[in-house]
């Protein structure tokens, strides 16, 4: 059954593809919640250097209005990449599925052939008990 192995290596290579998506994602997400937080700091102890923090003020600091952009944009791509990282999973959760299917299929064909083998060995070994009775 080398069609069922390859089968077998193919899912196991697909569900192992989607796994590392998966985890890749997950440590974009951690990344990049790191960096929103750290930019939250940088402003809040901006803006306590300066003592204004409505961003519309006209003396309110470049930099923090610069850092206040920027998270804005990664809480923005932090929140796609969840989308992905939830797609993913799913994708890697069905990849499992079939893999599994795939193995148990592979099971089921290798203890058939056991079977067939163990008749086989059973009957080579009852012809000679046959023609020693004369059969």
């Amino acid at each position: 059954m080398k069609s069922r192995d390859t089968l077998v290596r193919l899912k196991r290579f697909q569900a192992e593809e989607k796994r590392r998506r998966v985890v890749q994602l997950s440590t974009m997400i951690a990344e990049f919640t790191r960096m929103s937080n750290e930019l939250e700091r940088e402003i809040t102890h901006e803006e306590q250097r300066a003592n204004i923090s409505d961003p519309s003020h006209f003396a309110y600091p470049t930099y923090a209005r610069a850092a206040r952009s920027r998270r804005e944009n990664i809480v923005a791509s932090l929140n796609e990449l969840k989308g992905q990282l939830e797609e993913a999973e799913a994708q890697f959760k069905e990849a499992s599925e079939e893999l599994a299917k795939a193995q148990s299929q592979e099971a089921r064909d290798r203890g058939a052939e056991r079977m067939i083998d163990v008749v086989a060995e059973r009957r080579q070994a009852e012809i000679p008990q046959a023609f020693r009775r004369g059969v």
